[in-house]
C-alpha cells in the first residue's frame, strides 16, 4: 500500500521553478532593454552617401599637398572657460580673411562641429566654441576658398591646446 507524504510543499514554494523562470525572464529584459537602447541611439558610423565620400578621398589629398607646399602650419589654444578658439597661422603667402575649424567626432556624427574664425593682428583667427564632449577630436582646418586644409586632433580630456602635425 502506498502512503502519501505530508511534507510536499506547492511547486511555487520551491526555488528550482523560479531559478528556471529567472534565465528566461532576464534574457526577455536584456533584450527589451538593447532594443530600447537601439531605437534611442542613431549609428553614426554609416555613410548615406559612402561611394562619393571615397571619390572626394582624391580632392582631399591635394588640398592637404598644396597646404605643404604653401608651408602652412598652425597651432591652436582653447581654454575651455572663456569658450575662444585661438588659431595661430604661420605661412608664406597672404593670409585669408575667415578660416574654417570642422570637428569631428570620432564616432558619433551629429555631434560634428564647424567654427568659422575671424582674422586677428599677428597672424591669430579666433571663432566660438561651445564645450565639446570628452573625445578625442579629429580637426580639419581650411580656407573659405576650399584651396587648402591642414588636419589635427585634439584630446579635449589631457589638453587645452590642438595639434596640427606638420608633414
Amino acid at each position: 500500500m502506498l502512503t502519501a507524504r505530508l511534507d510536499v510543499k506547492p511547486w511555487y514554494l520551491e526555488p528550482w521553478p523560479w531559478l528556471l523562470i529567472m534565465l528566461p525572464t532576464i534574457a526577455v529584459v536584456a533584450g527589451f532593454i538593447t532594443l530600447a537602447l537601439a531605437i534611442r541611439s542613431a549609428d553614426g558610423l554609416v555613410a548615406n552617401e559612402y561611394y562619393k565620400e571615397g571619390m572626394a578621398i582624391n580632392r582631399e589629398l591635394a588640398r592637404e599637398r598644396q597646404a605643404a607646399k604653401l608651408h602652412i602650419q598652425a597651432k591652436a589654444i582653447v581654454p575651455i572657460e572663456s569658450g575662444i578658439v585661438q588659431v595661430q597661422i604661420t605661412s608664406l603667402d597672404a593670409m585669408p580673411a575667415a578660416l574654417s575649424l570642422h570637428l569631428a567626432h570620432p564616432t558619433r556624427d551629429g555631434l560634428d562641429k564647424t567654427i568659422l574664425l575671424k582674422a586677428m593682428p599677428g597672424g591669430w583667427y579666433e571663432g566660438r566654441i561651445d564645450p565639446p564632449s570628452p573625445a578625442r577630436w579629429q580637426l580639419i582646418l581650411e580656407d573659405a576658398a576650399h584651396t587648402w586644409r591642414i588636419n589635427g586632433h585634439w584630446n579635449t580630456t589631457t589638453r587645452s591646446d590642438i595639434e596640427f602635425p606638420t608633414h
